[in-house]
């Protein structure tokens, strides 16, 4: 399991800016709505600018939170067995590992699902800032392995469920007797994630890159999380 979402536009570096915007706009809401001559259309108008600013304090505060949470995410060991063709995390060993951190920086991870063209699963991260990010999978019901109806659709939708997790989350998943995996636990990460949080711009990002090209004895999996983290940052600034 290794997908990437893109991050949301909203640059989390214009947050205390994107605040005092907010609170300045409030400021004069409250004016406007003490004094008597004001009328309806300049409230109505004021009003949908006060919600535009507090769409985008919640959009780079979910932008924030989750690049802070980012290198916080576990890679998912594979106990699941698709009938010996590949191996796969389980939905409840990604849900009982992600939780936790998810709470922690206020974030939740929920579920929708349609059946009327097949079966659409709807992963959907909603920070408590407000904002939130969506992605959909349709699938066809999964027969294999002998399932009778209902577990063939049970199969889909936990598919579902790990494939938008992933693709919301950048998770990652290793099989459970990885050796190159079990490396990394002991490989800190920390200062190429500060370094890549810290850069102010492209430029900066694309000098890390190079430098992080030439350094020998990164574990693979490290390199990879590094690398996934290194690309988050590059969309923000391309956004």
């Amino acid at each position: 399991m290794n997908a990437v979402v893109a991050s949301p536009a909203e640059d989390p570096r214009k947050l205390p800016a994107i605040q005092a915007e907010g609170a300045t706009l409030l400021a004069v809401i409250a004016r406007a709505a003490a004094d008597p001559q004001t009328d309806v259309d300049k409230m109505e108008r004021l009003m949908l600018m006060y919600e535009r600013v507090e769409s985008k304090r919640a959009e780079a505060e979910f932008a924030s939170a989750l690049a802070d949470m980012q290198s916080r995410l576990p890679s998912i060991g594979e106990r699941g067995d698709a009938a010996g063709r590949y191996k796969f995390a389980l939905w409840e060993d990604i849900n009982a590992a992600i939780k936790p951190i998810l709470t922690e920086y206020g974030f939740a991870l929920s579920f929708r699902t349609d059946f009327t063209d097949g079966i659409a699963v709807s992963g959907v991260l909603t920070h408590r800032s407000g904002h939130k990010e969506q992605t959909t999978i349709k699938l066809p019901a999964d027969p294999s392995g002998n399932k009778n109806a209902v577990q063939a659709v049970a199969s889909s939708v936990s598919y579902g469920k790990r494939y938008t997790a992933g693709a919301l989350l950048n998770l990652t998943s290793h099989g459970e007797d990885d050796d190159a995996f079990a490396s990394v636990s002991a490989f800190d990460i920390s200062n190429w994630a500060d370094a890549i949080k810290g850069a102010a711009d492209k430029i900066e990002l694309d000098r890390i890159g190079d430098d992080l090209k030439g350094k020998q004895g990164i574990p693979a999996p490290a390199m990879k999380q590094i690398r996934a983290l290194w690309a988050a940052k590059a969309k923000e600034f391309k956004a």
